[in-house]
């Protein structure tokens, strides 16, 4: 049977497969390029990628060895090292670190996958392999967007990471998301979503909140899921918006992409 671990890992697989060809072929001119990421080139965005992915191998080795996670100033370290890399070092760390991390999700057995949990370091407590995973699935799917849409504009996400990171998109909204650029209106948005299906209420008030299919709505959002999981992170900009995605009612695209403006 193939559990959630093993689908995001097998994600992880591939987006890594298909990210690393990609910048195996970029030349320095490339790597400096604009990337989707707002004020960061495409090695920049590789930078972030590859400290991240040092940074969550570090955390998944302390796990199988039952250690503690790194704390104190081992982030910040990695971090820094990074960004004294200059842009080709980013790219080659980068296919280097990030192999390394999915090759250490692909060890792991049927019983870790199950039953490890991994010390992120900013969760309350630690979390299981499907969830850790699914976390760095969601940040390495979006940036390799980033990357990609720096060389084309109609780039999606990954369509095989996708349904995996649907769900854990209403957990982000409550302080992603800024409802105060609707000035005090309220509304309730039915998000009809396709490819994979799926229907939601956005419940836009004091709070962004994301609940079950409402019986009565104020507006319609019907969208490509990989385009809502954009929006909901600041990366469905007029450019980068396909012919798919339509809103009516009582708010309108632009201010739903005021709603969430991204980290």
């Amino acid at each position: 049977m193939t559990t959630t671990a093993d689908q995001t890992i097998a994600a992880l697989r591939s987006g890594h497969d298909a990210l690393a060809a990609f910048v195996r072929k970029l030349g320095p001119d490339d790597l400096v390029r604009p990337s989707g990421a707002a004020e960061w080139t495409v090695s920049q965005v590789l930078s972030h990628l590859g400290s991240g992915a040092e940074i969550n191998l570090a955390a998944l080795r302390a796990a199988r060895a039952g250690d503690p996670a790194p704390g104190g100033d081992f982030n910040p370290t990695v971090w820094a090292r990074w960004d004294a890399m200059p842009p080709a070092e980013h790219a080659a760390g980068f296919l280097d670190a990030n192999e390394r991390l999915v090759e250490a999700y692909e060890a792991l057995d049927p019983t870790a996958r199950a039953e490890l949990r991994v010390d992120l370091g900013f969760l309350p407590e630690p979390v299981d392999v499907a969830t850790a995973a699914r976390m760095r699935l969601s940040e390495f799917a979006l940036h390799r967007w980033d990357v990609e849409v720096g060389f084309d504009p109609a780039a999606t996400v990954a369509a095989d990471a996708v349904p995996l990171l649907l769900d854990q998109v209403g957990a982000m909204l409550a302080w992603t998301g800024r409802p105060d650029v609707l000035g005090g209106r309220r509304a309730v948005v039915a998000v009809r979503l396709h490819d994979p299906e799926r229907t939601y209420g956005l419940r836009l008030g004091e709070r962004v909140e994301l609940t079950d299919a409402p019986e009565r709505s104020d507006g319609e959002l019907a969208a490509p899921a990989e385009a809502w999981l954009r929006l909901t992170v600041g990366r469905l900009g007029p450019r980068y918006t396909p012919e798919g995605v339509q809103v009516t009612g009582a708010v309108d695209l632009d201010e739903l992409r005021g709603v969430f403006p991204g980290f």
